[in-house]
């Protein structure tokens, strides 16, 4: 019998671990308004993502959906199995690389299962990450895959609630960009609209592939 193992980060870790993980480019932690919340591991169960106890609550937060019209998370996603992303489109590494595991990993199963299942990619580039461009970059990944682009504070605030870190986008001497956040993935199931697991970078296909279908059946 495993024994229940808590885990409580404090704001300035949970920031640097969302650093770490970004693999969006390379920052320094800077005072933040406000701090990410508490992630705290559950015991051992099903997943092979970590779960969340308690779970956390979906984000309020309504952008601009990849087909123009505004897309309010919690409305459009209601009753589904949702995997939440922060990333941008011009990531060199992570962001691609974990919506290719995902895609990978849906490919895999039955109807039953993929049916149910939504990506949401939320940018934290909304310059250059105009809805079109989201929606063309996305496509790529299947049909599965959305995504949200506008007010990066708004953002920054869905983000933090979820205890990721997402930094304002930086211009840099050679015109690069880089926008510097956390790789995690929180996965929301379809009964309380709650992510009860989250999944850190170095997923693989595998693990996703292994848990989409818990997920899907609502396995907590």
């Amino acid at each position: 019998m495993h024994r229940t193992r808590m885990v409580r980060l404090s704001a300035a870790a949970a920031l640097a671990t969302a650093l770490l993980v970004s693999g969006c480019g390379t920052s320094t932690p800077h005072h933040q308004a406000d701090k990410p919340a508490e992630v705290s591991a559950a015991a051992a169960g099903p997943y092979r993502g970590t779960e969340l106890d308690p779970p956390f609550t979906k984000p309020d937060l309504v952008l601009t959906g990849t087909d123009g019209k505004q897309f309010d998370l919690r409305e459009e996603t209601a009753g589904k199995t949702t995997l939440v992303f922060f990333g941008y489109t011009n990531c060199p590494d992570v962001c691609p690389t974990t919506m290719g595991d995902i895609s990978a990993a849906l490919s895999k199963q039955p109807a039953a299962v993929r049916d149910n299942v939504r990506v949401v990619f939320v940018t934290t580039d909304p310059e250059r990450d105009t809805p079109k461009s989201l929606g063309k970059w996305l496509a790529a990944f299947g049909e599965n895959f959305t995504g949200m682009s506008g007010d990066l504070e708004k953002v920054k605030k869905a983000a933090l609630s979820l205890g990721i870190s997402v930094e304002d986008p930086k211009k840099h001497h050679d015109g690069t960009v880089t926008s510097d956040h956390g790789a995690q993935v929180a996965a929301f199931l379809p009964g309380d609209d709650k992510a009860h697991v989250v999944y850190t970078s170095g997923t693989t296909t595998d693990d996703f592939a292994h848990d989409l279908p818990l997920l899907a059946k609502n396995t907590s």
